[in-house]
């Protein structure tokens, strides 16, 4: 009798919530008022209410309460979330693109074409990548402060790939991996996948909060530390020297291997050392050209300690046998005749001046970002609704993205995060307008 009054209540409810005839954004009771009205267990109530949330109709948020979801919003991101109206201007993901890209891409193909290497890359390649590309990579690697031997990159199919190898090799069902409370959904999204125990650290201004981290390691067997350094996504912060010389030291304390993901690195200029380049025997530092180049160059990189190289080639091997020679080829050429030296200075460049225009848009809103990053961080107010906002904006045509896919505590704070790198400058400008009248009229009053 009790599983099948659950059973109907949860249908009610969850009938209500599609109808209608309960709003987005409205409060349901607390748990006891709930099991008063309908003569339950609080228990019951309880699970009434993680069933909703499970089926993405409710939010519960620690000291407020259990919310309506605008289900308008795809609760999901990355392979959950919805395809972007062709018509909405997207500002959920960045895939910057800058003028004569295309024609970079058909002066390769020429070359490539034309060189007496082509009958090789229509055969199986070495898992890891062959070494003249290595070779390059290890070259391109030296500019961002590693120095490193080909011995140690293996080529991937992009750095989400690249992510998913190493946690295949180093990583079992159960482990405990210890995460920002705000951090990348690919990570998220692999985590859930390969049945990993998130653990989420609090964040500071400018990263980690390194005694919860500690605090952490020494209650908990963490196995890994997934870490962005170097313009973490979403936050935009730069971790200083010193909390990564100390973040190293925790990790060799308690014997917890660091996953640094650098996808967005380049876009800092003159950093601290990666992680990888004080710590090499501890870091698995994963990146990648998509961001970089193109998001349609699928050609990654990881440098590994040398302990876990051949693991990290079995696992390339049992998903992907290789990385596509004939874009690694193009790859390799760009990074070494100075193509990707080029394209990276110059995202820079156009990366500031979105997050300059961003931050001349939305003035007095309170935005969290670095100066040179193609994302920007606002934050909404304890009694606004982001999922209702981001269902405001969706009608407008305009596709944000909620804090819930970033979020790896229970309970995701009111905020939304904006992709800048989608869109020409006028029609941003244009967007970024809107988005401040929407969020001042829906969030701010």
């Amino acid at each position: 009798m009790a599983a099948s009054r659950y059973k109907t209540l949860v249908d009610a409810l969850a009938s209500d919530i599609r109808t209608g005839r309960l709003a987005a954004g409205v409060r349901l009771p607390t748990h006891r008022g709930l099991a008063a009205r309908e003569g339950i267990a609080v228990v019951t109530a309880t699970r009434v209410y993680a069933q909703l949330e499970a089926m993405g109709l409710v939010s519960r948020e620690q000291g407020r309460g259990t919310f309506v979801r605008d289900i308008a919003v795809p609760a999901g991101h990355g392979i959950d979330q919805q395809a972007v109206a062709t018509d909405a201007v997207d500002l959920t993901f960045n895939y910057p693109s800058l003028p004569g890209q295309a024609d970079l891409l058909r002066q390769a193909l020429r070359e490539v074409a034309t060189s007496g290497d082509l009958d090789s890359l229509l055969r199986y390649q070495p898992h890891r990548g062959r070494p003249q590309d290595r070779a390059s990579i290890a070259r391109h690697l030296r500019r961002r402060g590693i120095t490193t031997d080909a011995d140690r990159i293996l080529i991937v199919n992009g750095a989400q790939q690249g992510l998913a190898i190493t946690v295949m090799a180093a990583l079992d069902a159960g482990d405990v991996v210890a995460v920002d409370a705000l951090t990348y959904p690919g990570f998220k999204v692999l985590a859930h996948a390969l049945q990993l125990g998130l653990e989420p650290i609090p964040t500071t201004t400018d990263g980690p909060n390194l005694d919860a981290l500690e605090k952490l390691c020494a209650t908990r067997p963490v196995r890994a530390i997934y870490a962005m350094p170097t313009l973490h996504n979403p936050l935009g912060w730069v971790m200083p020297a010193r909390d990564r010389t100390r973040l190293i030291k925790i990790a060799r304390q308690y014997g917890s291997l660091i996953i640094e993901d650098a996808a967005y690195a380049y876009l800092a200029e003159d950093p601290p050392p990666p992680l990888a380049a004080t710590a090499p025997d501890i870091t698995v530092y994963v990146s990648g050209l998509s961001k970089s180049v193109a998001t349609g160059l699928r050609v990654g990189f990881v440098v590994a300690p040398p302990s876990t190289v051949p693991s990290l080639e079995r696992a390339i091997r049992v998903t992907t046998w290789n990385t596509s020679a004939l874009t690694t080829a193009i790859a390799c050429r760009w990074l070494d005749d100075g193509t990707v030296d080029h394209l990276e200075a110059q995202k820079r460049e156009d990366a500031k001046a979105r997050q300059s225009l961003a931050r001349q848009e939305l003035a007095g809103l309170p935005l969290i970002g670095h100066p040179s990053s193609y994302f920007t961080w606002l934050t909404l107010p304890d009694d606004a609704r982001a999922d209702r906002l981001t269902a405001t904006l969706a009608r407008r045509h305009i596709s944000v993205t909620t804090a819930e896919p970033f979020t790896t505590s229970t309970h995701a704070p009111q905020a939304i995060r904006l992709a800048l790198g989608s869109t020409d400058l006028d029609r941003l400008q244009s967007t970024l307008r809107t988005v401040r009248q929407v969020a001042v009229e829906d969030a701010y009053t």
